[in-house]
């Protein structure tokens, strides 16, 4: 009986030329879609964070000593002011181009249509004192915000490490 030559799907496996030995650009070609597939995704979803959920801030300055110093770190949320409007005592973070590109850190201490005074040093919500503890100096020179320049609350304190928590 005659042996039958054997069928190709019996065949081992060999490897092709190319496989064997691959060119560099091939190689270089298989980094850059992986390197693609993993870092372009990552870098859409940081935007789109930082867009609209999130972003990382700095202090300047210390008008809002003592609760926030100079180079303190902060997360400042964008979702809370889209579900409803900001509260008396928020500390928010507002854009203000023309007093720089830096971005201000404020406390909000009157609501629309609300009438303020400022007496002995005193600050008075129609008619009425308020109580500001978190309050050590004068710093009362800012005035109203229209809420299309509110970038978001500042929500936790992540640097440095001592004023780790929620930003109140």
């Amino acid at each position: 009986m005659q042996e039958l030559p054997p069928f190709p799907e019996n065949q081992p496996d060999e490897p092709t030329p190319d496989a064997q030995n691959p060119s560099t650009w091939g190689l270089i070609g298989v980094w850059l879609v992986e390197l693609g597939e993993t870092i372009l995704p990552a870098v859409v979803i940081a935007i789109l964070i930082n867009l609209f959920l999130a972003q990382a801030t700095r202090v300047y300055g210390s008008s809002m000593e003592p609760n926030l110093h100079t180079d303190q770190r902060l997360v400042v949320e964008k979702v809370s002011y889209r579900l409803h409007d900001p509260q008396r005592g928020d500390v928010v973070v507002i854009r203000m181009p023309e007093r720089g590109p830096e971005l201000l850190i404020k406390r909000i201490i009157a609501l629309p249509g609300e009438t303020i005074e400022i007496k002995n040093g005193l600050v008075f919500i129609n008619g009425t004192a308020i109580d500001e503890p978190y309050l050590t100096n004068d710093s009362r020179v800012f005035g109203p915000v229209e809420l299309e320049r509110v970038v978001g609350r500042a929500w936790v304190s992540y640097w440095p490490p001592e004023y780790l928590g929620r930003v109140d």
